[in-house]
C-alpha cells in the first residue's frame, strides 16, 4: 500500500520499475499486486520464494519454494489479463485438500521423503512436491530464488524453512514487483498495445479456449451480487477459529 503509488509513479515515467518488499510474511495471492497495477492502466510481474517444499528436477528433496509467479495486462471496459500459479506443479495447499479430504495424489505430484514417486498425500507433505514441466518448472523456480530473495537481499527458500523451522506456519521471505507501462514502451512506435492485446485475446477466445482468471473475475461478480456463498465444512472450520483464535491453526 505504500509503495505501490511510488512504483506506478515511477513505472508511468521511466517506463518500467520496481519495487522490493523484505520480510514479508506469505499472503497467499500475488495477483492482487498485478491487478493493482493494471487499474492504473501498467503491466506487471509479482514473484516470490517461500520455503523449501519442492525438488528440483532430477533432484530428490525439498529445495526450491513453491515460488509463485503472476502476471497482469490492463483492458479497457474488461477485467485484465492475469495469471498467478506457483511453479510447483500445484500448490502445497492442493496437497492438504486431498489430505484432508482423504484423496490421493494425480501421479507426478510428488515424492516421499526417500525421493520415490507418491500420491500419498501425508508422504508428500513430509517429502517433496515436484516442478510444473519438469526443468522447465524447476528453472523458473530457481529464477525466483535469484531475483526475489539473493538479489533483494532476502531469504531463500531453504534459509526460509531453516530460520522457520516448520511447515506448518506461512514462511519468511521477500518479494519483487516489476510494473512496465505499455504506453511508455510503444511511445513512436506504430499501433495501440492495448488494441493490439485485444486482437491477440479475442484470437484465443475465439478457438474456444479461455483467458486465465475468466472464472475468478465471474465469480468475484456473482459474489458482489448475490453474496458469498460458504459450505457447511467451510461454516465449521471459521466457527472454530472464531472460538479457539490463534488455537486452531
Amino acid at each position: 500500500e505504500l509503495g505501490l503509488p511510488v512504483l506506478i509513479e515511477r513505472a508511468r515515467s521511466c517506463g518500467i520499475a520496481a519495487l522490493a518488499i523484505n520480510d514479508a510474511v506469505h499472503f497467499s495471492a500475488l495477483w492482487v499486486e498485478v491487478e493493482a497495477l493494471t487499474q492504473a492502466g501498467l503491466t506487471g510481474l509479482a514473484m516470490c520464494p517461500s520455503y523449501a517444499t519442492v525438488a528440483p528436477t532430477g533432484g530428490n528433496g525439498p529445495l526450491l519454494g513453491t515460488n509463485p509467479f503472476a502476471f497482469g495486462w490492463p483492458r479497457e471496459e474488461q477485467p485484465p489479463y492475469v495469471f498467478d500459479f506457483a511453479t510447483s506443479v500445484a500448490a502445497r495447499g492442493e496437497i492438504e485438500l486431498h489430505r484432508r479430504a482423504g484423496k490421493k495424489l494425480p501421479e507426478g505430484w510428488a515424492m516421499d521423503s526417500d525421493g520415490r514417486p507418491t500420491t500419498d498425500p501425508e508422504a508428500a507433505l513430509a517429502g517433496a512436491m515436484l516442478p510444473f514441466g519438469g526443468h522447465k518448472g524447476s528453472a523458473i523456480a530457481t529464477m525466483i530464488e535469484l531475483l526475489a530473495g539473493i538479489m533483494i537481499g532476502d531469504l531463500t527458500s531453504p534459509e526460509a524453512l531453516e530460520l522457520l523451522g516448520t511447515t506448518t506456519l506461512y514462511p519468511s521471505h521477500g518479494e519483487l514487483v516489476i510494473a512496465f507501462s505499455p504506453k511508455a514502451f510503444a511511445a513512436g512506435r506504430p499501433g495501440n498495445p492495448l488494441g493490439r492485446a485485444e486482437a491477440l485475446f479475442e484470437a484465443i477466445l475465439g478457438q474456444g479456449a479461455r483467458l486465465p482468471s475468466q472464472r475468478r473475475f465471474l465469480a468475484r461478480e456473482t459474489s458482489e451480487r448475490d453474496g458469498i456463498v460458504l459450505s457447511h465444512q467451510e461454516m465449521e472450520q471459521l466457527d472454530r477459529f472464531l472460538e479457539r483464535g490463534l488455537d486452531a491453526v
